[in-house]
């Protein structure tokens, strides 16, 4: 049977045995040994290496090139770095064909409320950079997408289907990017980690975000002293905590995963928005507060120079960034697990643009 098949046919995952994350009988679920398989968990906050991008926009460009550089020089110094590929065997890895850049953004919120059993509330987000740097998409791969997960290097977990998340729990961030070029034939070029519950901090230096709200709900695992938080529909401002509370809320909504990983890209686009606004730009004590927040705690892969990547993207702005979900089928069960499909022959017709740049394509796919 074709990998597009094993995906595709819930009945034969699973044949495979074991539950939806890919555990074999009796062994540890996967969320529940993540602290324990993976590697020490670094400090990280929010969407930062994104949004540090949009200060270098300003500090690299009209006249500022100068100054700019030795400030995020001296930001740069203190960024902590995390080796990424050191065991992906480099022969199985994806060819790079064109010089767009791909980065995986792989997020947790540690102090989710929701989070049970050692459970992490996993954001996973590949970022196409188009070759021209003239656009970027943010593609969202939901968490329980079940997927094909290589064997880790102890060849204690892996080598079968399982959740996407899985992967970080059993083999850390190697295997993570592994298994998205696996999954979506695509080259991981740089990493970062974030941590969602850093949003809090990121939107109060901002002052505040704006966010249309969908539709009126109430969470039950907020930030508040009685762990509840009503949002009324329409555009409002919200603080750190309740942008937390929006970003991470799925319980409330009858698709769960989809609409906060919709929500989750609702926040950052805001955060990118009012980031690059002309008042935060014309503060400096505003502005060096954001690029303090953000920077403090970044862990990216040892090969990623934000100046670098601040010169190639000083011409972006928040309009020229899209925000993409992988296609999947919908929902399912594999044994006692609900899990995400992924669309295999939709995925392989997206992501094979992704490995080409093919914006307009990726494009297209997102209306």
């Amino acid at each position: 049977m074709s990998r597009r098949e094993r995906l595709a046919d819930p009945t034969a995952a699973q044949e495979l045995g074991g539950t939806a994350d890919g555990v074999q009988p009796g062994a540890q679920d996967p969320e529940s040994v993540m602290d324990s398989a993976a590697p020490p968990r670094r400090r990280r906050r929010g969407l930062r290496i994104v949004l540090t991008v949009l200060v270098v926009l300003t500090l690299l460009g009209g006249g500022g090139l100068l100054a700019g550089g030795f400030y995020l020089r001296s930001i740069e110094s203190g960024i902590e770095r995390v080796e990424a590929f050191v065991d992906v065997p480099e022969e199985l890895r994806p060819e790079k064909v064109t010089t767009a850049t791909n980065i995986l953004i792989l997020g947790s919120d540690t102090r989710d409320p929701q989070s049970t059993s050692g459970s992490r509330s996993d954001t996973i987000i590949l970022a196409h950079i188009a070759a021209d740097r003239q656009s970027a998409q943010l593609i969202s791969i939901p968490r329980d997408t079940w997927v094909f997960v290589p064997e880790n290097q102890e060849g204690t977990y892996g080598g079968r289907e399982a959740k996407i998340n899985a992967a970080y729990a059993w083999g850390g961030i190697p295997l993570m990017v592994q298994t998205v070029e696996e999954f979506t034939g695509v080259r991981v070029d740089n990493v970062a980690l974030v941590d969602f519950a850093g949003f809090r901090e990121i939107v109060d230096a901002l002052g505040g975000v704006e966010i249309d709200v969908e539709e009126a709900f109430t969470s039950n695992h907020s930030l508040n002293p009685d762990n509840r938080r009503s949002f009324a529909a329409g555009p409002q401002t919200m603080d750190g905590a309740a942008a937390l509370d929006y970003a991470r809320e799925r319980y409330a909504f009858a698709d769960g995963d989809f609409a906060r990983i919709r929500h989750q890209q609702q926040v950052i686009k805001a955060i990118l928005e009012k980031a690059a606004s002309g008042g935060v730009l014309s503060s400096p004590a505003t502005l060096n507060s954001f690029v303090r927040a953000t920077a403090d705690a970044v862990a990216v892969d040892e090969t990623l120079s934000l100046i670098d990547f601040g010169m190639d993207l000083r011409h972006l702005r928040g309009d020229d960034l899209t925000f993409v979900t992988s296609p999947t089928e919908g929902t399912g069960r594999v044994g006692d697990e609900s899990v995400v499909f992924a669309d295999t022959e939709a995925a392989d017709s997206f992501y094979d643009a992704v490995r080409r740049d093919a914006v307009d394509e990726i494009l297209a796919a997102a209306q």
